[in-house]
């Protein structure tokens, strides 16, 4: 179990009361394993972010569990009630503390982590000692996500696609276990959003050389996105959450969404020129497969993610 960093199982959530419950998501299972790159897409109002948020632990689910594995032997599994540092997210609508610069932003959160106001009070030599540390710890990593020039600006000073890296080194800087990232993209323009595609890609490219060297990748996403072009560049991996599916054949009225696609994404390097065509058949089966409201199709039609692995470990045999 130390390579796989999320497990949810058996998740069932509802809102309302027990007379007029508006079903949610229904039988959610799924493993996400180090180093992978998630895209996670589905219709409009189909609880990706009620998902996302019972992963984070503000809002657990009504049944089944959600479970982040350390990747330390002999620790157990944390089973998902409460948010901690193990899973960092970051929204669509970022935030940033407007009167610290990108620098300070990134490094606020390793001083909440490891510092006390008393410790800071009464300890002013080790305390400088400890800012200065995560101030450098702040800067490589901003300079890793081409914001070296920026460091010293407040985010009023800030692109909205600048911003958003800022957030995004916010979280990466406490090392979480998975990084949740809630359509980070959605109010940014074409190019920018190239631009960050790009951004995470680098990241992949790093995992990539970490796996090369035998070590364990440093960075595991789950990112949500409507839009497929995205999902397919961004993701080694798409997961399709969605209502549309063949409840009827057992139930009596739809239970929600459930994951009815699951498979491989083609892999992408950073400023790899996309070559459309090539991708159009994966998005036409997402698309009639979590999209369509007229094909309702069992739940494991497009399920196939382990199985493409299976079959390509016995290849490599």
């Amino acid at each position: 179990m130390n390579s796989i960093v999320l497990e949810i199982k058996n998740v069932n959530h509802s809102f309302g009361k027990r007379s007029a419950k508006h079903r949610v998501l229904y039988d959610i299972n799924l493993k996400i394993t180090e180093g992978q790159f998630v895209s996670l897409v589905g219709p409009s109002g189909c609880g990706k972010s009620v998902l996302l948020r019972a992963i984070v632990g503000t809002h657990p689910p009504e049944e089944g569990q959600i479970i982040v594995y350390s990747g330390k032997e002999n620790e157990t599994a944390d089973i998902k009630t409460k948010a901690d540092r193990n899973i960092g997210i970051v929204y669509q609508r970022y935030s940033l503390f407007p009167f610290l610069t990108a620098l300070e932003n990134v490094a606020f959160g390793l001083m909440l982590d490891q510092t006390s106001i008393l410790r800071r009070m009464f300890h002013p030599l080790t305390w400088r000692k400890l800012r200065k540390k995560h101030l450098e710890q702040g800067a490589a990593l901003l300079e890793k996500l081409k914001l070296k020039n920026a460091m010293s600006r407040y985010p009023c000073q800030l692109s909205g696609g600048m911003c958003q890296r800022v957030a995004i080194a916010q979280a990466l800087i406490m090392k979480p276990r998975i990084l949740l990232l809630d359509e980070p993209f959605g109010a940014l323009d074409e190019a920018t959003r190239t631009q960050m595609q790009d951004m995470l890609l680098t990241l992949y490219k790093e995992n990539t050389k970490a796996k090369e060297r035998r070590e364990k990748p440093p960075y595991t996403i789950l990112i949500v996105t409507h839009e497929l072009n995205e999902a397919i560049r961004v993701g080694d991996r798409v997961v399709g959450l969605s209502m549309y599916w063949d409840w009827k054949k057992n139930l009596s009225e739809s239970p929600g969404a459930s994951i009815v696609y699951d498979q491989k994404a083609p892999v992408f390097m950073p400023k790899e020129a996309m070559d459309y065509a090539s991708i159009q058949g994966q998005k036409d089966e997402i698309t009639r497969a979590v999209f369509d409201p007229e094909y309702l199709k069992a739940r494991d039609e497009f399920r196939k993610f382990w199985d493409e692995i299976q079959d390509e470990e016995v290849t490599n045999l």
